[in-house]
């Protein structure tokens, strides 16, 4: 499930956010403290950011650039302000898309769709997180530091990462492996799970698969 973080002040259209979104299957979050709107980016790291431009603190441009400098995390501006001049400079700072308010909302929809599968793979690559998963080389790279992976250690991973935001239980993963011919059962894919957690630390990630016990794993 795709995580969308909305910075938007007027309540209302937040809420209609939230419930449009939760409605087609979204996580959502929303900023109420705009003083520390680039603290909560970082902490939540969602998957989309629904950014407005007229914000309290500091406006939408000024938080899009400081997002595109730091973090790979897409963002689309949803706003009242509908010259040519704002959105030009919107889409100049890096930000993925631009729609005005009051927004049609299947179009909105379909944009945000389409933003989320470019930015999860680009290039056969996925990347939740921070974290590469490069499918042609099966290597994990998170800043600039890769490790390789075996075929089960990437096939493990390309399942979990693909279904990120969810619980995905164990008989799952061990039923998609086998129908790839991967015949494993429970304790080979914890000692899987083990060696990938270690790989996941030599190149700096830390709680990247969270164990939810006798539920499953999550990313």
């Amino acid at each position: 499930m795709s995580k969308i973080l909305i910075v938007e002040d007027d309540i209302n259209i937040k809420n209609e956010l939230n419930q449009i979104l939760r409605n087609n299957g979204y996580s959502t979050y929303a900023v109420d403290d705009y003083s520390q709107i680039d603290e909560d980016i970082e902490t939540l790291q969602p998957d989309l950011i629904l950014l407005d431009i007229n914000l309290p603190h500091q406006n939408g441009f000024d938080i899009c650039k400081k997002i595109k400098l730091k973090l790979d995390i897409p963002v689309l501006f949803v706003t009242s302000r509908d010259n040519e001049r704002d959105e030009l400079y919107g889409l100049i700072l890096g930000a993925d898309d631009y729609i005005t308010k009051p927004y049609n909302i299947p179009i909105l929809l379909a944009r945000i769709s389409n933003i989320l599968k470019k930015s999860k793979q680009i290039d056969n690559q996925i990347i939740v997180n921070g974290v590469n998963l490069d499918i042609n080389l099966a290597t994990l790279t998170y800043q600039n530091i890769s490790v390789e992976l075996t075929k089960n250690e990437f096939k493990i991973l390309f399942y979990l990462m693909n279904h990120h935001g969810r619980i995905v239980k164990t008989s799952e993963i061990i039923d998609y492996l086998w129908e790839n011919k991967l015949y494993i059962d429970e304790n080979i894919l914890n000692v899987n799970l083990s060696r990938i957690r270690k790989k996941l630390k030599e190149i700096g990630v830390y709680d990247f698969i969270k164990n939810k016990r006798g539920m499953g794993y999550i990313i």
